[in-house]
């Protein structure tokens, strides 16, 4: 019983001590990303590393999920003769929570774990000590590049990932299910609103951050060498999936009461 508690009291001391670092990570980034001025070239870097090359995953994912769903909800729709809302289901669910989340979900586990052994094999080998000795602040060069990449890209990728999962719906509905395509497309318009669409992208922008800061903790934290990156490699990807579907669950519920 004794030790059941004193592990208890560790996993909360963990949990204060990972959310202290992650605030005071959070603060000394805003700040720098306000203060400015910031080289360009490396943010489209790291733009290029979190958007263009994730592009080719996100596109198999969403497209996938998109004919999933729509299989999915053809086995219960048939039953019931009402096939032609199909296509507003897909879109709707898309735009408004999958789309969202399995894009971020797929660069937590893609761009973020790269971006913790990126800084975790810097703070082993010493070059943040490095960086620091040549008056360079480690928070400025390293983590609001990756901060700003991702708050920017992530939004465009969830829009692609959206497009990319209604067209795989698209496929199922026309070429399996009948529906033809201008009733496809005029029901998936009709359906969605402007408060779909920015609920869904709203909230990427925090998953995000989400992913930038994390992903920087975990690396700028590495210890034990080549071992400790792998360590705080997998530590980060789990804490990015817990956050980002924390953090989903809670704007879910506030657009809720916000755009019933």
């Amino acid at each position: 019983m004794v030790k059941l508690f004193i592990n208890i009291g560790n996993k909360v001391l963990s949990f204060l001590y990972l959310m202290g670092g992650l605030s005071n990570l959070a603060f000394q980034s805003f700040y720098w990303t306000f203060a400015g001025p910031h080289k360009k070239q490396r943010i489209l870097e790291q733009a290029q590393k979190a958007g263009v090359e994730s592009l080719p995953i996100i596109s198999l994912v969403a497209l996938f999920i998109g004919v999933i769903m729509a299989l999915q909800t053809a086995y219960q729709m048939q039953r019931l003769g009402s096939e032609m809302y199909i296509a507003s289901i897909v879109a709707l669910s898309l735009v408004r929570e999958l789309g969202p989340v399995i894009a971020s979900l797929v660069v937590a586990g893609r761009v973020g774990a790269a971006i913790t052994a990126e800084i975790g094999s810097m703070q082993v080998t010493e070059q943040i000590d490095a960086l620091q000795t040549l008056a360079t602040n480690p928070i400025r060069y390293l983590v609001v590049p990756r901060l700003l990449a991702l708050s920017i890209m992530l939004p465009i990728l969830t829009l692609y990932a959206d497009v990319i999962g209604i067209f795989g719906g698209y496929l199922i509905c026309v070429h399996k299910l009948g529906i033809s395509s201008s009733m496809y497309l005029n029901i998936t318009f009709d359906s969605l609103l402007f408060k779909d669409l920015f609920s869904g992208l709203i909230k990427t922008i925090f998953f995000g951050m989400i992913i930038a800061f994390v992903s920087c903790y975990h690396g700028f934290n590495v210890e034990g060498g080549a071992e400790g990156v792998g360590r705080a490699t997998t530590r980060s990807v789990v804490t990015s999936f817990i956050f980002i579907i924390s953090a989903d669950c809670f704007f879910t519920a506030l657009f809720y009461f916000i755009f019933p």
